[in-house]
């Protein structure tokens, strides 16, 4: 009998501890520095992106509260007056504590629920990487400038592979994350920011996506990764199969000079048809190497369409010169709603589909000296 009033006095303690309930939240903030009466306001972006305010309450004694019900997670920020920059945290029922200094507001934890422990441990580690970065940045400054002043093109390049290293910690960051949290809320944040990458890997973010636990793909951003799943991969349903020995669905658009060119009059015994962008760095490094293949093969029947996800016509424009691209090159500058890239199922670039004399798709996405190789085995047939 002792033993059940001991763990009833238990369960009543922890039960008391939580002040929220569980379909309510309460948000206790310390403001350091901040005087009294100064407004903080609750803050969320709407559709359009835009902040609007949530609710709005006042510092007393260096504290704030707020307090509601959260129908599911979702990025929130805490503006308080007179300070520069915002307190993003996760709006969630349960307890959520924070601690904010006025001189310091990038450093606030947020503390208290599963997801804002996340994002506080997240960020942490976060942190560490951008620290490195940092001091990297600050101990070859000088190396850098000295580079470019000398145009040393080696020890620049050299610079810039240790610096883009960080960027791969980063990622790798991310990607553990998502591995190992599929109910945390923040890894539905980190899948929605791999669509803002230069050029998203569609089939990694679905993979991700699928092992979501399905409370996140019910929230708002799950839903919205999924829409935008859909969006990419709908178009290319609809266009039918573009795969190796089906034959390639025919497509016009705008050359540099505004003359509307199609696939059906660049066909040549055989046909490159190639996916690139100014801004796709894979792409600007094989470009000498379809360069000097092309000059080559052109007069035995190779014919290169390429089709640019540009956006901006200037920079587009100023790459086919830098890179010497001979060919035909079209584009709606659309980036990634760019509509043949969508009929051809492209979701990476550098791609590429090798046409036979036919118009039939024979080959995709070879490089170098395997691409050569192929072509080469084409013509000579």
């Amino acid at each position: 009998m002792k033993k059940i009033l001991l763990l009833l006095s238990v369960v009543s303690i922890l039960i008391s501890c939580n002040k929220a309930g569980s379909n309510a939240f309460i948000i206790s903030g310390t403001v350091k520095g901040v005087d009294n009466g100064k407004s903080v306001t609750l803050e969320v972006q709407d559709a359009t992106g835009q902040l609007k305010p949530v609710d709005t309450v006042k510092v007393e004694d260096g504290k704030f509260t707020f307090k509601g019900s959260a129908k599911e997670p979702e990025m929130h920020l805490i503006q308080v007056e007179g300070t520069q920059g915002k307190v993003p945290f996760i709006l969630e029922n349960g307890d959520i504590d924070m601690v904010i200094n006025k001189d310091s507001i990038s450093i606030t934890k947020v503390t208290g629920t599963y997801n804002n422990d996340e994002l506080t441990a997240y960020k942490e580690d976060g942190m560490k990487i951008q620290k490195k970065m940092m001091k990297f940045q600050q101990d070859n400054m000088t190396k850098m400038n000295e580079a470019q002043q000398k145009s040393d093109t080696v020890v620049m390049n050299s610079l810039r592979k240790e610096y883009g290293k960080f960027q791969e910690e980063f990622t790798k960051q991310s990607e553990e994350y998502l591995k190992t949290h599929p109910k945390a809320f923040i890894s539905t944040l980190i899948l929605e920011s791999f669509f803002n990458q230069m050029t998203p890997d569609i089939i990694k973010i679905k993979k991700y996506y699928t092992a979501l636990d399905q409370s996140l793909k019910d929230t708002k951003t799950g839903k919205a990764i999924k829409a935008k799943l859909d969006q990419i991969e709908k178009p290319v349903a609809a266009a039918g199969s573009v795969e190796i020995g089906s034959v390639a669905p025919d497509f016009a658009a705008p050359s540099p000079d505004g003359k509307t060119i199609s696939l059906k009059e660049s066909l040549g015994k055989v046909t490159i048809i190639d996916f690139w962008a100014s801004w796709c760095a894979p792409c600007r490094a094989e470009n000498p190497n379809v360069v000097a293949m092309y000059n080559e093969l052109h007069a035995k029947g190779l014919n290169i369409i390429s089709v640019s996800l540009d956006k901006d016509a200037a920079k587009w424009k100023e790459a086919i010169a830098k890179d010497k691209l001979s060919w035909n090159q079209i584009s709606n500058l659309k980036f990634w709603d760019e509509p043949i890239a969508a009929t051809y199922g492209v979701k990476s670039i550098p791609a590429t589909f090798i046409l036979d004399a036919n118009g039939t798709i024979v080959a995709k996405d070879l490089r170098g000296a395997e691409l050569k190789a192929k072509i080469v085995e084409l013509l000579g047939k």
